[in-house]
């Protein structure tokens, strides 16, 4: 049975390839300005909310950094897990889906519509899975049923996760792509049922901290009342 209280399952903040549509896989990309503000913003929410007890982290940079913003919070030390790395998309990442398409139109297809590309050294649905659900279960089991575990990781990566928590095929695409330093949040079924885990919420995040998040902070605007005797008529 699941130890922890409470998962959540946090993705990265943005990066360059985020905010260009560039595919990451494991390349390992810092955020960018706009994602040091999410992951901040986002840390702030999550340990008022949750006050975790535990964060894991993949050892890319944008996951350790997102996860650092929250171990601050805390004053806890984040752990760092390759296991939770993003799915390796081989010979794919740093392109756009335009040109993947352009290049691999069948295997686009493919991967576009739930399955594994082949003979472009991808990682497949299942071993993601197996991977990443291996590690979560693992930090899971280390709390209380009081406590509240937090995963760092990456969109790719969660959604194959919460497909195997919830008991689903690795092809299952019931959940859409999670947002730049958004979450979903489980916790265990107590009663001996299956799935193992019940989602509560999912693309959950601080959404009224800016009126568009990807764009970063609000910029107030000017006052222009200062100003209004001396603008030109026109």
């Amino acid at each position: 049975m699941p130890g922890a209280g409470r998962l959540l399952l946090w993705r990265h903040g943005r990066t360059a390839y985020n905010a260009t549509a560039r595919l990451q896989g494991q390349v390992d990309i810092p955020l960018d300005d706009a994602g040091r503000w999410q992951a901040r913003t986002a840390a702030s929410r999550i340990a008022s909310r949750y006050a975790p007890t535990l964060v894991v982290s993949s050892d890319l940079s944008r996951a350790a950094e997102t996860a650092d913003a929250l171990g601050r919070v805390l004053d806890l030390v984040v752990e760092r897990d390759p296991r939770l790395r993003e799915r390796g998309f081989g010979e794919w990442e740093g392109l756009t889906g335009h040109e993947i398409e352009a290049r691999w139109p069948d295997e686009f297809t493919v991967w576009r519509t739930g399955g594994d590309p082949a003979g472009v050294g991808a990682e497949s649905r299942a071993d993601v899975a197996a991977r990443v659900g291996a590690a979560v279960r693992e930090y899971a089991a280390r709390v209380g049923r009081e406590g509240t575990v937090v995963v760092v990781s990456h969109g790719a990566a969660i959604g194959s996760v919460v497909a195997d928590l919830l008991g689903q095929p690795p092809h299952w695409r019931g959940v859409v792509g999670m947002l730049n330093a958004h979450w979903a949040e489980l916790t265990p079924d107590r009663g001996g049922n299956e799935p193992a885990w019940r989602l509560h919420g999912y693309n959950l995040g601080p959404t009224d901290a800016s009126s568009d998040w990807n764009a970063g902070p609000d910029v107030a605007a000017p006052d222009e009342s200062a100003d209004a005797d001396t603008r030109d008529p026109d």
